[in-house]
């Protein structure tokens, strides 16, 4: 027996399909080869065709059914939204395929009826999983922080080169790689709930965003540099700097092709003209000039570091890049995370500070792990970090609470913010072992009584003490990374 379409989703998700009952409960995270699964019909003999003498009615289905096959695989690695061309093809071919289905002829016939009706079932399950992936909050915020980006390129970038206007690496260049660095921050938090489709948009939006962010953090990188050489230095200098110049406008296309904000240009006509430029620069002769040949040099690299971006229309189609589950990087970061673990649970039981260097050797380790240029990776890591860093934070608080010896002369709001600091280490040991999710009641107190001791610091009155000023803004910053790490904990992100 051939393959039907729940036998697709089936081996691609690791659940049987249910009709689109569980519409993004799409279970296990490994794509797996589509297996041959039996067909409802009877008498359906898969790749060998049906049987001699099988009824003209199965044998129609039969063929339906084949082409049902066909686009549930097209179905289930659809990322897109109900307005792309992709999603109103695949739509007008399975509402075809259901009319096609419903004329069948069953003359009356309860098996045949059954049959048609479980055909029919199939295709009106892809339906609705077509819709439910394309219209679910997630993918819809991830479109939504796409166009935020959007928005903030074409005002940052691409709106002041097309029309002439010098870039700077003014203080608003900065403040436009840091407002794009919070997107990819926001769309790699975003929850996909295990979805392939999902996890395939997150990732696609990911790696376009963070290749611009690279891309403006090399452009304000280079308005830092020295000016180029003067053309008197060398006879090759003069077509450099000229290229120089061609270099900064290909950042500019390049960051409009990447977000979608160029309808003319091409990513492979960007990349034949950073190629010429990279031969023309390898023809010219330098070698009499260390200061010269260094410069041709930065240049070729800047050219390398955009032509590396320029392969990413195929980006998220294959599924390793997004389903991370095998991700050599990720056990990595995983098993660090394990051993995290055992080092936490030992420093919240016995109160001992032994453990703190072999928690600096774990972030030296998660700085070497490879990324490979995957935000999602890097997230996962970002997390790692963050998860060390809290233990670390409560061994140092704790040590500074044992060594301190408050001296009859110490201004009173500075034992008033000692106090609160007391409290904020039992109640991060608190955060520390908390395992539950935000709907508990344990997480409901826990967030209510660090907003407290937060108040508590904002009622001390410094009275003009520097040290105390100091003591409870960074008091203050300890209470709000208690708090980021508790949300941190139970925000249920997943690769």
């Amino acid at each position: 027996m051939c393959a039907n379409v729940f036998g697709v989703l089936k081996s691609l998700f690791g659940k049987p399909f249910d009709g689109g009952k569980r519409t993004m409960d799409h279970g296990s995270q490994q794509q797996q080869q589509t297996q041959q699964m039996p067909g409802p019909f009877q008498g359906f003999a898969g790749p060998q065709g049906p049987c001699p003498g099988q009824h003209p009615t199965l044998v129609r289905l039969d063929e339906l059914q084949r082409e049902v096959a066909m686009l549930g695989q097209q179905v289930c690695s659809f990322s897109g939204l109900q307005s792309d061309r992709e999603y109103k093809r695949l739509e007008r071919e399975l509402t075809q395929l259901l009319l096609e289905v419903d004329q069948v002829e069953t003359e009356g016939r309860m098996e045949l009826q059954q049959a048609r009706k479980r055909a029919a079932g199939e295709v009106e399950g892809l339906l609705r999983y077509l819709e439910g992936n394309a219209t679910h909050p997630s993918r819809l915020a991830i479109e939504e922080l796409s166009r935020e980006a959007q928005s903030l390129l074409l005002a940052g970038v691409v709106a002041p080169f097309r029309q002439g206007q010098a870039q700077n690496a003014s203080e608003t260049g900065e403040e436009l790689v840091e407002a794009v660095q919070d997107v990819a921050m926001r769309l790699a938090q975003v929850k996909t709930g295990g979805s392939v489709p999902l996890r395939k948009a997150r990732y696609r939006a990911l790696t376009r965003v963070c290749a611009v962010q690279e891309v403006l953090e090399g452009r304000v990188r280079m308005h830092t540099l020295a000016l180029p050489l003067s053309d008197e230095t060398h006879e090759a200098v003069q077509r450099i700097n000229q290229v120089m110049v061609q270099v900064s406008g290909a950042r500019c296309q390049l960051v409009a092709l990447l977000m979608g904000l160029s309808g003319r240009d091409s990513c492979a006509h960007l990349a034949r003209v950073l190629t010429e430029l990279l031969v023309e620069l390898d023809a010219l002769d330098v070698s009499s000039n260390t200061a010269v040949r260094n410069y041709r040099k930065q240049v070729v690299e800047e050219i390398n570091g955009l032509l590396k971006h320029i392969d990413l229309e195929g980006e998220g189609d294959d599924t390793f890049r997004y389903d991370l589950a095998q991700n050599d990087s990720i056990r990595e970061i995983e098993a660090i995370r394990g051993r995290v673990s055992v080092l936490r649970g030992e420093v919240l039981r016995q109160g001992v500070a032994g453990q703190g260097a072999e928690l600096q050797s774990l972030l030296t380790h998660l700085d070497e792990v490879d990324t490979g240029r995957n935000p999602c990776i890097r997230e996962a890591r970002r997390r790692a970090v963050l998860e060390i860093q809290a233990v670390i934070t409560y061994l140092d608080l704790r040590e500074a609470l044992g060594r301190r010896e408050p001296g009859p002369d110490e201004p009173p709001p500075h034992t008033a913010v000692w106090r609160v600091l007391a409290s904020l280490s039992d109640l991060q040991a608190q955060v520390l072992g908390f395992d539950g999710k935000r709907a508990d009641k344990s997480y409901m107190v826990l967030e209510e009584l660090l907003t407290k001791q937060l108040l508590a610091l904002d009622a001390v009155d410094p009275q003009g003490d520097q040290g105390t000023k100091t003591a409870r803004k960074q008091a203050v910053k300890y209470a709000q990374n208690i708090l980021s790490y508790l949300d941190m904990k139970t925000d249920e992100w997943e690769y």
